[in-house]
């Protein structure tokens, strides 16, 4: 007989005993009913007891879904997961400049996001995680390939094309390598893809506070920018250690490898703060950003972002590639490299009084033109995203 039910019914109304019809009712079953009904046809017998059949109904239709979905489904996919996400970082700068809400609380969502939510998060995915899973040399190899190899390429392009000095264009390197990933690539990838895409997230955060962040003190230091150059590697060190995300990832590294289970009551304490940090963190990126300080230094911060948004993740992407990573660690390694420009770079300039206004600039117009090129990358690496699934 010919029946017409609504998807979510069907669970636990077909019996077990024909899996093998589940299976043929997702290929056969027509979803074209305006109602939203699907027509197949199945004995009687088959509507009794409850069962699994179902749920492979479901999961051969998602099967087919991504691996014969159009391209117009596809981009409606991608654009499903990632507007809400831009929506959130609009909807911060529109309460800004509305003055709905101040711009100065927009340092109290970051502080909040990134010294509690953030290594909330890191902890409770990474302890879950098997020891034997946590370090995967082939996305270090990427994603901390593809951000020196940029810094290179502009640090070596303004030193010697331009004649400025080792400071200059070290800033000038970092404002198109030092990327954003604890701030706006951990909470994008939290969002869309779940906790599975935290672990290479924080590996590409660490990457950054343990690698390039102290690069770029070191070349600072180098041209005597510094004011107590003894007492300089020590508070380095222990700015290192003592970064939040680099604590709470040596955390939960620690406790994965001890391969004890986290205490219920420890995991949903962890958990409220950790789903805080996607709404709390993207909400203070629009509400903190500035319009006009992308006037500034514009031909040269465009040339970086540039760099920063489209040619980095092209060559990350490249080296995923050669080096045959993971599908979602790929899709990690290119969108933790297509984000904005790292605030912590800014933050050097200040320090050093280096290229300030260049850096704010490239930052303001990463951050902006992101919203953008990462819905582009994402749509690129949807096919990818199947397979991750």
């Amino acid at each position: 007989m010919f029946i017409k039910v609504d998807p979510i019914s069907l669970v636990g109304q077909i019996s077990p005993r024909s899996l093998q019809g589940a299976i043929a009712l997702a290929y056969c079953a027509d979803a074209s009913d305006k109602n939203g009904g699907i027509r197949f046809a199945i004995p009687p017998y088959e509507l009794c007891a409850p069962g699994i059949t179902a749920v492979v109904y479901f999961a051969v239709r998602r099967m087919r879904f991504v691996q014969h979905g159009t391209a117009g489904e596809k981009q409606m996919q991608v654009a499903n997961l990632v507007l809400p996400v831009f929506a959130i970082i609009l909807t911060g700068w529109l309460a800004g400049w509305l003055g709905y809400i101040s711009r100065s609380l927009s340092d109290g969502l970051v502080h909040f996001a990134y010294n509690v939510a953030m290594p909330a998060l890191l902890v409770v995915t990474i302890a879950q995680e098997p020891a034997r899973s946590l370090l995967e040399w082939r996305f270090l190899f990427a994603f901390g390939g593809g951000s020196i190899f940029c810094f290179l390429l502009v640090f070596l392009a303004v030193y010697t094309g331009l004649g400025r000095g080792v400071a200059s264009s070290t800033m000038h390197g970092m404002a198109a390598a030092m990327t954003n990933t604890g701030f706006v690539a951990l909470p994008i990838l939290h969002s869309i893809y779940g906790q599975p895409a935290v672990l290479p997230a924080a590996v590409a955060t660490v990457f950054v506070a343990a690698v390039m962040f102290p690069a770029t003190v070191i070349l600072l230091e180098s041209e005597g920018r510094g004011d107590d150059g003894r007492a300089r590697p020590v508070a380095l060190m222990k700015q290192i250690v003592l970064n939040p995300m680099v604590l709470s990832t040596l955390i939960g590294l620690a406790w994965a490898i001890t391969g004890l289970p986290m205490p219920l009551p420890l995991k949903a304490y962890l958990n409220i703060f950790a789903a805080a940090l996607t709404p709390c963190a993207l909400f203070a990126i629009g509400l903190g950003l500035s319009v006009e300080g992308i006037t500034s230094n514009l031909t040269m911060s465009l040339v970086l972002a540039a760099v920063k948004l489209l040619i980095m993740p092209l060559i990350v992407y490249g080296l995923c590639a050669a080096s045959n990573l993971d599908p979602l660690y790929t899709i990690a390694a290119v969108v933790c490299a297509a984000v904005p420009t790292a605030k912590t770079a800014y933050i050097l300039a200040g320090e050093y009084k280096v290229e300030e206004e260049l850096v704010a600039a490239t930052v303001s117009i990463t951050t902006l033109l992101s919203i953008a090129t990462l819905l582009g990358w994402l749509y690129a690496l949807s096919r990818l995203a199947g397979q991750a699934s």
